[in-house]
Formats: structure tokens, sequence, C-alpha cells
């Protein structure tokens, strides 16, 4: 059985390193990244089941990147959840059309409960 991916993207070394742990701790494998620099052929190379995306992340930032995805054919379904600890998240998620946020600090049932709704 192949195991679900999530591909991370967040500058925040210490985010990245906790939501990988627990993404790989409960059965994920994970590829993270600390820009969205090249990412459709990220997408291409690891072919992720969700992505996680920081709003504040270099170098065009997670609204583009998301809108990035959604426009593009083939990775337009792909589950896209926010995680930043910027105040108005849900509304920017809306905006995006990402399908969940989640306000950092974040709660660990929490991820674990919108990554298994999203996958």
């Amino acid at each position: 059985m192949n195991r679900k991916k999530i591909l991370i993207f967040d500058d925040d070394k210490a985010t990245l390193e906790v939501v990988c742990i627990i993404c790989t701790d409960i059965g994920y494998e994970v590829e993270t990244a600390e820009t969205v620099d090249g990412i459709i052929e990220r997408i291409d190379h690891f072919e992720p089941d969700l992505i996680m995306m920081d709003i504040n992340i270099p170098t065009i930032g997670g609204l583009s990147a998301t809108a990035l995805i959604r426009s593009h054919s083939s990775y337009s379904g792909i589950p896209v959840i926010f995680i930043t600890a910027k105040n108005d998240v849900a509304t920017l998620s809306q905006m995006a059309h990402a399908d969940g946020y989640l306000a950092k600090p974040f709660d660990i049932e929490a991820l674990e409960g919108l990554v298994s709704k999203l996958i």
C-alpha cells in the first residue's frame, strides 16, 4: 500500500520540523521546502495528496503559490491547507480557495483532524 504524501511549504524551520514529525508519525510520507520556488516542478516530482502552505513564504507567497496550483489543470484538485500566524487567515484562505487553515500556534489534534479529513 502506498502511503499518502504531504508537501509542506514554510520558511520557519521549527514549524517545518514539527509538522513533518507529526505527519510522519501518523503515517504520511512528507517532503518540505522553505520557499515556493519551482512549486509546480516540486508537485510534479513528489505528487502530493495534500499541500500545507505558509502564507508568508518566500518568494511569491502562499496566496500566489496557491493560485498557481489552482490554475494548473493537473493539480487544481490537490487540497491546500494554510498554516500561518496571520490574524485574517480565514478570509485569506477563502480568497485563495484553500481547503482549510490552521492558525499558529496550532493544536496537534486539529492538525491531525484536518489532514485526515482532506486526504
